[in-house]
């Protein structure tokens, strides 16, 4: 284990139904990390677990790191580096090429259903790209059933902790991946 990775956070389990009807037990997981880049890092990391059709929920405060995360999601789907990844604050949504299409959503200046709707999200919510969502916590509860949440904190100026809790078999998945010891920054 290196060092700003934590074990599985026991505080925060979750029963879950599953599309199935079926209970599942979802533990997050945390990792603190210690600058920017290794952020970014743990974001790629996630890019190349990503096979297509995924909802990624980001949550966190204003500057904690979203963006940053959502770099490393593009670097590791492959998006090219000329790329300006940069957060859609007021253009709502960024779409990327990288092996798989790559939707950046900010919700932050969402206001109501009617704007929501607007925005067809379904659109991009059930493709075959990758859906990166900023302000999740926007988003009608009712709208997504299976996700990834990445929840991003402030531990100090350079430090965050990232924690992982999966809704979805698909994604409990995804964090096993994640914590394979065989999956390099």
């Amino acid at each position: 284990m290196s060092l700003f990775q934590q074990p599985v956070s026991k505080s925060r389990q979750e029963y879950n139904s599953c599309a199935c009807g079926a209970h599942g037990l979802m533990a997050s997981w945390s990792i603190l990390t210690r600058s920017p880049r290794q952020t970014m890092s743990w974001g790629s990391r996630l890019g190349r677990l990503l096979k297509r059709g995924e909802i990624i929920a980001l949550i966190g405060e204003l500057g904690a790191g979203k963006t940053c995360f959502v770099r490393g999601v593009t670097q590791g789907l492959e998006v090219g580096k000329e790329a300006w990844i940069r957060s859609p604050s007021f253009t709502l949504i960024n779409e990327y090429h990288g092996r798989l299409p790559v939707y950046h959503i900010d919700l932050y200046r969402v206001e109501g259903r009617a704007q929501l709707e607007g925005l067809n999200l379904r659109e991009y919510l059930y493709s075959d790209g990758v859906s990166l969502i900023e302000w999740f916590e926007h988003l009608p509860a009712d709208e997504v059933e299976e996700f990834l949440e990445v929840r991003i904190a402030y531990v100090d100026s350079a430090r965050r902790k990232l924690t992982f809790t999966p809704y979805g078999e698909r994604y409990e998945k995804i964090i096993e991946g994640l914590r394979a010891k065989n999956i390099s920054p």
